[in-house]
């Protein structure tokens, strides 16, 4: 499609922030008016409509999409996302570990278990470590804690957590990058130590990079629009 408009602005509402092209707000791909929370995240979806060029380009539109997500999907019933959300601690990356013997562990103890401890004593929950393939089941406490957790965070959050928490594949690191003092990188180079290790042991693989880099941006998008959702309460 054709770029067809010129101006881009923001302009606060009753319900929310909005973006308007040439004056007109806009609306979701589910058609309802896109009406975010605050200034920050307003900015942040108009930054992607003044950064198109002469045709539209879809996959730059990943702020966009998921604002239309969290008002098209998540606020009408938020449950079926927090209780995917809450399975990800079940099989979480950083819980499962290669044996003992093994040098990998070490190296997944290294990185995995400081960030573990400290969103054990964050969330005051106990996670169980499991080492091996064979599934344990984490405890009814943390689960009730963990969901409580989720049931505090709004629309927009959830759907960046969403993002977060899928691609690390990991329910840890995704509420943990979303502390304001978080080490996101460290988190995220966390979440892909498995793949790093491969790497440093078989050499890099160009089209395994390419994916790498593209869940990178998915990432660290996500947690942009996380950040802004929130920046109001900061």
């Amino acid at each position: 499609m054709k770029r067809f408009y010129s101006e881009v602005a923001i302009a606060e509402e009753p319900d929310g922030w909005t973006v308007r092209l040439d004056g007109r707000a806009i609306r979701t791909q589910g058609g309802q008016p896109q009406r975010v929370p605050n200034s920050a995240l307003a900015e942040l979806l108009a930054a992607e409509w003044r950064d198109q060029g002469a045709t539209l380009d879809p996959r730059r539109f990943v702020h966009r999409d998921l604002a239309d997500y969290a008002i098209d999907v998540i606020a009408p019933d938020p449950e079926p996302v927090r209780e995917g959300l809450l399975a990800y601690i079940e099989t979480d990356t950083l819980c499962y570990r290669a044996d003992p013997d093994e040098h990998f562990w070490r190296r997944q103890q290294q990185m995995w278990e400081p960030l573990v401890a400290d969103f054990e004593a964050r969330e005051q929950v106990v996670l169980e470590r499991v080492s091996g393939v064979m599934h344990r089941p984490q405890r009814p406490a943390t689960l009730a804690t963990l969901r409580a957790r989720l049931g505090g965070l709004g629309p927009f959050e959830l759907a960046a957590l969403k993002t977060l928490t899928s691609l690390a594949a990991s329910l840890c690191v995704g509420l943990s990058v979303l502390r304001q003092d978080a080490d996101a990188q460290a988190l995220w180079s966390a979440a892909n130590l498995e793949e790093d290790w491969q790497a440093e042991h078989w050499g890099i693989d160009e089209e395994a990079q390419a994916a790498r880099d593209l869940r990178t941006g998915q990432f660290f998008a996500a947690l942009d629009f996380a950040r802004a959702a929130t920046a109001d309460r900061r």
